[in-house]
């Protein structure tokens, strides 16, 4: 009787795990097609142009550690009509300070102090609402304090978005980590990344795909007026997300390319970070469709992380039943395609070493760990942290990510 239940969880097991392999047999050859296919920034077909001015809007909070090396690489951009609003967000560091000393030695430095943030704002979203007041510029190039940009990253930014008739271009960057812990987990949530919000979707106009990098994306001052600015996604967690959605579903035309050797940006700087970090990605998907989030919770868990100890179970009662041959050959399978994607991911997409995807099963714990605390925070009255703040997203809607 107990070989018999176990044959029925053992071939309920393979089932998933048929279906978890065939699952990443597409995202693999996804990414392959994404990596092949996908369009750079300073590859495309030069046409003759105006140098509009652009305003670049850069919100700080709190990056003492940060904001000078990227006010250095912008300062350096050989392309002459810009300026740089650099917002101090209420930063309770050294930020505001060196801000104000780049503005005094620097004229294309404009110093903001953004006013205290009203309730119903993610600081964020309010903090570049601040710099947009102060903007002059036809073009507005929106990035992140902890973002560095190679000196003609503007000038191919500008030339590539009106050589194409652009309404607004996004740059994939270069996603640093600070630690090994970040280095090891993002290989596997940037697996979804490469695909669910690849270029090549998002470039798909039949495609229902709209995002934005936070951390580079220009965009013409009438199409941000018309999607009601950051303004219309005030209250979003993952706003650069939802601001490109809208761009997307209001049939202006974007697109998305790699840069990744062109922009650096970090993509998270501590455990800490990092875990906030997840649990900001999972709270909006809840907040939107619960059903839709536990469902990509559980989706996840099995692509990420359950092939390794179904594979460990198989390989402890190996020789109990013929079921746990069958469960054992599915779960190596399943568990080398892990493998497979992560690494692919790493060297193709993050310039990472081989090393860091040999911790998979570590990387896929983390990030389910982190989705599934975010799906409990969801639910509850606590607030998230985030950038020094606490939010409470308690019967909040997010739209920032299509379900």
């Amino acid at each position: 009787m107990i070989n018999i239940i176990l044959d029925i969880i053992n071939y309920i097991l393979v089932a998933i795990l048929i279906g978890v392999s065939a699952t990443w047999i597409a995202l693999i050859k996804s990414m392959l097609k994404t990596f092949h296919e996908s369009p750079f920034l300073d590859k495309f077909e030069k046409k003759e142009h105006e140098k509009p001015k652009v305003s670049i809007i850069l919100p700080a909070r709190n990056e003492e550690k940060f904001i000078g090396k990227c006010l250095d690489s912008l300062i350096k951009q050989d392309y002459d009509n810009y300026e740089i609003i650099t917002i101090n967000d209420s930063s309770n560091d050294a930020t505001g300070d060196i801000i104000k000393k780049y503005s005094e030695k620097f004229p294309k430095v404009i110093s903001v102090d953004a006013k205290p943030k009203p309730d119903g704002w993610m600081g964020k979203n309010w903090a570049c609402i601040e710099g947009y007041k102060k903007a002059s510029g036809d073009l507005l190039l929106f990035t992140d304090a902890d973002t560095v940009h190679t000196s003609s990253v503007i000038s191919l930014a500008v030339s590539h978005l009106l050589s194409l008739e652009l309404d607004a271009l996004t740059v994939i960057p270069r996603m640093l980590c600070l630690d090994k812990i970040t280095k090891i987990t993002l290989p596997m949530i940037s697996t979804f990344l490469h695909t669910r919000f690849s270029a090549l979707r998002v470039n798909d106009t039949s495609k229902g795909t709209g995002y934005f990098f936070g951390s580079f994306f220009i965009i013409r001052k009438s199409t941000y007026d018309s999607v009601g600015t950051h303004e219309g996604v005030k209250g979003e967690l993952v706003e650069d997300g939802a601001l490109g959605r809208k761009v997307k579903e209001s049939d202006f035309k974007m697109r998305m390319v790699r840069g990744e050797h062109l922009v650096d940006a970090v993509w998270a700087r501590d455990m800490p970070t990092l875990w906030n970090a997840l649990k900001r990605l999972m709270i909006p998907l809840y907040l939107q469709n619960a059903k839709i989030a536990v469902a990509s919770f559980f989706g996840v868990l099995f692509l990420l992380f359950m092939p390794f100890p179904i594979l460990g179970y198989s390989i402890i009662f190996f020789n109990s039943t013929d079921s746990f041959l069958i469960l054992f050959a599915i779960s190596c399978i399943a568990s080398i395609l892990v493998y497979i994607g992560g690494i692919l991911d790493a060297t193709k997409g993050l310039d990472l070493k081989i090393k860091y995807s040999l911790f998979a099963p570590v990387g896929g714990f983390i990030v389910v760990s982190g989705f599934l605390a975010g799906l409990i925070q969801a639910k509850s009255k606590t607030a998230i942290s985030w950038r020094g703040r606490t939010y409470h997203m308690k019967g909040q809607v997010q739209k920032s990510i299509n379900v």
